[in-house]
């Protein structure tokens, strides 16, 4: 008899956390060795990804069987990964998520960057959910992460082309590879067109924007430093103008929120997640951001169509 030959090993892409999460479509064969692979919106089909960005939360979790399984979240211009780390995650991976626990407790911050295996999930009520089963990971300096921020928002932009070409193409493989689409998006584009239908694009060209321009530094990324208590001893006068630059700070936040739903509402409001990672990836904290929209709820600016969706008040 002869062995069971395992599926190659696939390619991985750089991709940020809005195309990933938002993906609800999955496909596997039924061979022992076959990949899962989850097809997002702009046609990606993905077995494995490359990610970057804060490491924003690391915790352990016993399992019924009495295992630890880590939990994490990483945050990037767009949104955040979810991923985990369990027994049969490679043993180098289980040791490093253990150090990177002690350092994040301590509030240090920690910029990751990880290859993974995508996960997918659905749970009875038939809600989908993506997350990550990492392989290996490391910390990365500032240099590092701009170069991954380039390379994830070219290869969303290069996908975001795609699919706008194929929009008016005939659903078919053969008119595909004629118009010159990719061989390795043909399948993926097809698949989440019938699957998706047609999708807004918007939301993705915003990410990409503000994903470059972190990367050039023309705006803060959720790595800016906070000061702490022990360096903000300051001259009574200089505590005033703090206060005005924080007054101004809320109304610059108020702005910002309000423009975001400007721009991203199509018609049912802006869900509360998108809102706040778009006011973070502009260098917003996001605390702050969740109670600018509570001061905007009660001033009337804005209202909630439906809960956690905010449209602005005509």
């Amino acid at each position: 008899m002869q062995p069971a030959r395992r599926a190659r090993r696939q390619p991985a892409w750089h991709m940020l956390a809005a195309e990933f999460g938002e993906s609800t479509l999955h496909q596997q064969g039924s061979g022992e060795f076959d990949p899962l692979f989850v097809i997002t919106k702009l046609g990606a089909k993905v077995n494995r990804l490359i990610v970057a960005g804060l490491l924003e939360r690391l915790e352990p979790r016993e399992t019924a069987n009495g295992a630890t399984l880590w939990q994490g979240q990483l945050r990037d211009p767009s949104g955040l990964h979810y991923f985990a780390v369990g027994d049969y995650a490679p043993e180098s991976m289980r040791e490093l998520v253990v150090q990177l626990s002690s350092r994040i407790d301590t509030g240090e911050t920690i910029m990751l960057i990880m290859t993974a295996k995508a996960r997918y999930f659905q749970n009875e009520e038939g809600a989908v959910y993506t997350s990550l089963r990492p392989e290996e990971a490391a910390i990365i300096p500032r240099s590092v992460y701009r170069e991954w921020l380039v390379k994830a928002a070219n290869g969303m932009l290069t996908r975001i082309d795609l699919h706008d070409k194929t929009t008016s193409l005939e659903k078919s493989n053969e008119s595909f590879s004629s118009a010159g689409i990719p061989q390795h998006m043909i399948e993926g584009l097809l698949l989440a067109g019938e699957h998706y239908g047609e999708i807004d694009l918007e939301a993705y060209r915003l990410s990409i924007m503000q994903t470059l321009d972190i990367a050039e530094d023309k705006m803060p990324s959720e790595i800016t430093p906070k000061l702490h208590s022990s360096q903000t001893n300051i001259t009574t006068q200089q505590s005033d103008d703090k206060n005005d630059e924080i007054e101004n700070a809320e109304t610059d936040l108020k702005i910002v929120l309000m423009d975001i739903i400007q721009r991203l509402d199509q018609g049912e409001g802006v869900d509360f997640d998108t809102l706040l990672s778009n006011a973070e990836s502009k260098g917003h904290d996001r605390d702050e951001a969740e109670s600018c929209l509570d001061d905007l709820s009660e001033d009337g600016s804005i209202h909630e169509p439906r809960f956690g969706w905010f449209k602005k008040t005509v």
